[in-house]
């Protein structure tokens, strides 16, 4: 008989036969009426040859109905000396199931239940209990290894519930001399199926019964743990491991890291589970180096990641195209875009394919810089690998010819996606409006607005936000507060946005004292002023040149806790640098200093327009180079202010020499930025300049607005025409 279970074992996979179908049941007696069939046909297959017994064991009728422990049983009785049983033999029904008690807090033995066809107030019969315990008797012969292939074969199948059981039932009988590998077995399926909660009830009856926590068991509930999303337990668990001197393998720290990048936590922790894995001399493989990758990439810190990447390299291994697409990501948010290409031209050196995510991934770094030619030259490269753009493809070209100012581009692109069967979202359609506002085209953000509609896009708050904003910019008071109100009917509930928008909007229709109302209402919303609130009402008293209600508006502002931020600083330096108060321009950016803040580039922006706008070309100059001494980069907005300045003063060879210091580097003119190089050949009178600058923003694909087609017509129109000396 023991010979015939190791045979068994070892050569005809018995525990697949046993647990491929659902709940563990056993028949006392013989096989259940499901089985019977099967059985018999064994019987007489073993007086056959052992090959019609192999088929008949692979037979997938057979892996169905062998589903109980009784028919284990029935099984092992199958292949005794015994005489085969008649198949018109009584077959009792009663089923004994071993249930699976996870209630109580604790696993316990199973207990048997008897279910009959007949009344449940009749008791089970001694006989029947009999019949286990001799069962029980007959299967202590059977090898510790076989119960641990048993084991094996019923999580490998899904049948968790089905090993734990059977092993309870085996404990219960005391069938077996050590229990703790089965414990570690049934462990790790319960984790493999992401059920912690079993996983940790047996994890608790192995301590119970004097048995302590293997790595395997460590790793199998850490398994459990990282796959169900519990990364904080993962930690602990692994904390725990090193603290009784178990050493966590590669695949521990693998999942500890998947579940924490799923989590998004700090790149700290991962820093610190890098350091520990190097102090346990772990040999990284490429899987974990992938994965620190890819976390440390999507937490932000892409030095780490870079660092990660050479020592992957120079071990021999490669990163996957997730971990390629996220470090490329981290450097783009970074604002390292060279770096970025250069790991792009890696994931092509190294064979791998880039998919539309990779692509997207880099475009987006052009995007943040708003590098046109490099975002067109890499569209270019994607149509020629294959690669179809998807929405978000759409959206980030959208965004960068929006930054660019090619709205006729933009409004191609929304075209020809919409061809390409792509519902834009939300988001293209606010982008597009917003732009349309900004460059005062209200009627085409309107018809926007409209389109959206048609397409049955649904309006977001940020979408109610800018039609608010685009209203109240274009002086359409009364429809901005219409839009107010249907957003609060369709039960959209407004943010601070919202109502800073609405405010600013009665401060454009010179209704100050009820903008100040709409900041108690705010209030009363539940909806607390911010700092930007008071910017916005700021603003436009100093326009106004109410400098004491300005004041007054800042003390105000720091009674309810709201100190002035950059933005106040700003708006500050600019309302004063507007009326020619240049000297309180400059004191309040050397306060924006003393108070710790960093100057943003819109300050000196600020500060250089004032300049710019009375023609101070030198003063302009000096805010450029305070600018660069502070350590911020120049914009295209600072250097269009800056040719602004030489144009005002009639100096277009300088303003010539910040055009092309523009495109050096790297920077695409806006319409802006053409638009303010043709005045200054118009007042410098090289108006034959001004025909050749028009065609090449054309060529360039920048739209002219309205001032353009201006400059345009004048120098065609007075270009013939010369001041003649009088005689």
């Amino acid at each position: 008989f023991l010979a015939l279970c190791v045979a068994m074992a070892d050569a005809l996979s018995l525990s697949t036969i046993l647990l491929t179908e659902p709940p563990l049941s056993c028949t006392p007696r013989a096989p259940a009426l499901r089985s019977c069939s099967s059985i018999a046909t064994l019987r007489d297959t073993r007086h056959s040859s052992p090959g019609g017994l192999r088929a008949v064991l692979n037979s997938p009728r057979l892996l169905r109905q062998a589903n109980s422990l009784w028919d284990l049983a029935s099984l092992l009785v199958c292949f005794e000396d015994a005489p085969p049983r008649s198949e018109s033999a009584a077959v009792d029904t009663r089923e004994l199931n071993f249930r699976f008690p996870v209630a109580k807090g604790n696993l316990q033995c199973a207990e048997v239940v008897v279910e009959r066809e007949v009344p449940s107030s009749e008791q089970p019969c001694a006989n029947d209990l009999d019949e286990e315990r001799l069962l029980a008797e007959r299967y202590k012969v059977v090898p510790l290894r076989v119960w641990h292939a048993v084991m094996k074969s019923l999580c490998k199948v899904g049948k968790c519930d089905c090993a734990a059981r059977l092993l309870n039932w085996l404990r219960q009988h005391e069938l077996c001399a050590s229990y703790h590998l089965m414990y570690s077995i049934v462990i790790y399926g319960f984790s493999k199926q992401g059920r912690v909660y079993e996983s940790f009830l047996l994890a608790n009856q192995l301590k119970e019964n004097g048995g302590s926590f293997s790595a395997v068991v460590y790793s199998a509930l850490i398994g459990a743990c990282a796959r169900t999303g519990d990364h904080e337990k993962a930690l602990n668990l692994l904390q725990r491991m090193r603290h009784e001197g178990i050493h966590p393998d590669t695949t521990d720290y693998t999942l500890i890291v998947q579940a924490c990048s799923k989590a998004k936590v700090d790149c700290e922790v991962f820093i610190k589970l890098y350091e520990e894995i190097q102090q346990d001399g772990l040999a990284i493989d490429g899987k974990l180096y992938s994965d620190l990758i890819f976390a440390c990439s999507n937490a932000g810190n892409a030095q780490l990641g870079m660092d990660l990447l050479e020592k992957m390299q120079a071990q021999g291994y490669s990163a996957n195209l997730s971990s390629y697409t996220a470090l490329i990501n981290a450097l783009g948010r970074s604002g390292r875009t060279v770096e970025a290409e250069a790991v792009f031209e890696e994931i092509r050196r190294s064979g791998l394919h880039p998919k539309v995510r990779t692509y997207n991934a880099l475009l987006h770094c052009y995007t943040r810089k708003r590098q046109l030619q490099h975002a067109e030259r890499l569209l270019l490269l994607m149509e020629k690998s294959g690669a179809t753009p998807n929405g978000t493809t759409y959206s980030l070209l959208i965004d960068v010819y929006l930054h660019a100012g090619r709205l006729e581009q933009a409004q191609m692109l929304l075209k020809e996606m919409e061809e390409a069967r792509l519902q834009p979202d939300a988001f293209i359609y606010s982008r597009l409006m917003a732009s349309f506002r900004d460059n005062n085209q209200w009627s085409h953000g309107i018809r926007m607005l409209q389109e959206m509609k048609r397409a049955g896009v649904p309006p977001n708050r940020h979408v109610f936000n800018i039609m608010i904003d685009t209203f109240g910019k274009c002086g359409k008071l009364d429809q901005a507060l219409d839009a107010f109100k249907t957003m609060q009917a369709e039960g959209i509930l407004p943010d601070v946005v919202t109502w800073n928008s609405l405010i600013e909007s009665y401060c454009r229709a010179g209704k100050l004292q009820e903008a100040m109302e709409y900041i108690t209402l705010m209030q009363e919303e539940g909806c607390t002023p911010t700092a930007q609130t008071f910017n916005i009402l700021i603003n436009f008293l100093g326009e106004e040149g109410k400098w004491n209600e300005v004041k007054s508006a800042i003390h105000d502002m720091k009674s309810r806790g709201l100190m002035p931020n950059v933005v106040t600083y700003t708006t500050l330096v600019d309302i004063y640098g507007q009326s020619g108060q240049f000297q309180e321009a400059v004191e309040c950016l050397q306060l924006m200093k003393a108070d710790g803040l960093q100057p943003a580039p819109s300050a000196y922006c600020a500060l250089a327009n004032a300049y710019a706008q009375q023609g101070m070309c030198e003063q302009a100059v000096n805010v450029f180079r305070s600018m660069k001494a502070d350590g911020i980069e120049p914009n295209l907005l600072m250097l269009n202010l800056l040719l602004n300045s030489f144009s005002v003063a009639g100096r277009h060879l300088e303003a010539l020499a910040v055009f092309e210091y523009i495109k050096e580097c790297g920077m695409c003119p806006d319409v802006v930025t053409y638009t303010t190089l043709m005045k200054a050949y118009v007042k410098a009178e090289q108006l034959e300049q001004v025909p050749f600058l028009f065609d090449e923003m054309l060529a360039m694909g920048c739209t002219p607005d309205t001032k353009a087609k201006d400059m345009l017509r004048y120098a065609v129109r007075f270009k013939n025409r010369r001041v003649k000396p009088s005689i």
